[in-house]
């Protein structure tokens, strides 16, 4: 018999969100049930105010559902006390975010050293990474500049080379091209694609752009707190 599927990388069940505002509660999500494959190169779109960044929030376990449960490589993220989750981040995923988030007085090559040596790994392996996958950015002469000597595609090429040094298995990218503009913002898209392709990791990405979203194999479509098209 043929060896079943492989369990989806990302299941979220039944997941609400309710957030106390005042003396009332808002519901930012109403009971979201999605299922995303290892490998899967997935794009959500939806209004502000729509539920699509708590349920980033959720699939990146920065924070946990009011009620259903979401299951990341295997783990019931919701079931973990807070060290075990930033040890489970720290592993398993990769952020990319639309301000780059980089620190200003590293450079290029320290940054992505950065999530290596928090994981415990000798700096000289972490240096040569870094290196590493400065070149396969494409940004091998700008190891040694900082954030404010790039440009804003070169910001955010060394945050993806950031979220991908420690090999995880997700990397969620919230609005990613948000700053830059379209010719830039499609050229950091097609290198996410890229390295997906190369290294096999997972990225779901938030975007109001309908060219990011244009690019996806796969859109999660969300609207008042629920997903009207998977």
């Amino acid at each position: 018999m043929p060896d079943p599927s492989p369990p989806p990388l990302v299941r979220v069940i039944a997941a609400t969100k309710d957030y106390p505002l005042g003396h009332r509660t808002v519901q930012a999500l109403r009971g979201v049930t999605v299922e995303i494959a290892g490998g899967a190169f997935v794009v959500m779109q939806g209004p502000s105010g729509s539920g699509k960044t708590t349920l980033l929030n959720l699939i990146g376990c920065i924070d946990h559902p009011t009620t259903g449960s979401v299951m990341v490589a295997g783990e019931d993220v919701g079931t973990l006390a807070d060290a075990s989750l930033s040890r489970f981040r720290a592993r398993k995923l990769g952020f990319v975010f639309q301000n780059f988030n980089l620190i200003p007085v590293l450079t290029a090559a320290e940054n992505i050293e950065y999530p290596l040596r928090l994981n415990g790994v000798s700096v000289t392996e972490a240096r040569a990474r870094a290196l590493e996958m400065l070149d396969s950015l494409g940004l091998g002469a700008e190891a040694h500049q900082r954030p404010a000597e790039l440009s804003g595609g070169q910001c955010q090429r060394v945050a993806v080379g950031r979220a991908l040094v420690t090999h995880p298995a997700l990397v969620i990218a919230d609005e990613p091209t948000a700053n830059l503009d379209s010719t830039t913002g499609a050229k950091i898209i097609e290198l996410m694609r890229e390295m997906r392709d190369r290294l096999g990791t997972t990225f779901v990405i938030s975007t109001h752009d309908p060219q990011v979203a244009a690019l996806a194999e796969r859109r999660l479509l969300m609207r008042d707190g629920l997903l009207t098209d998977t």
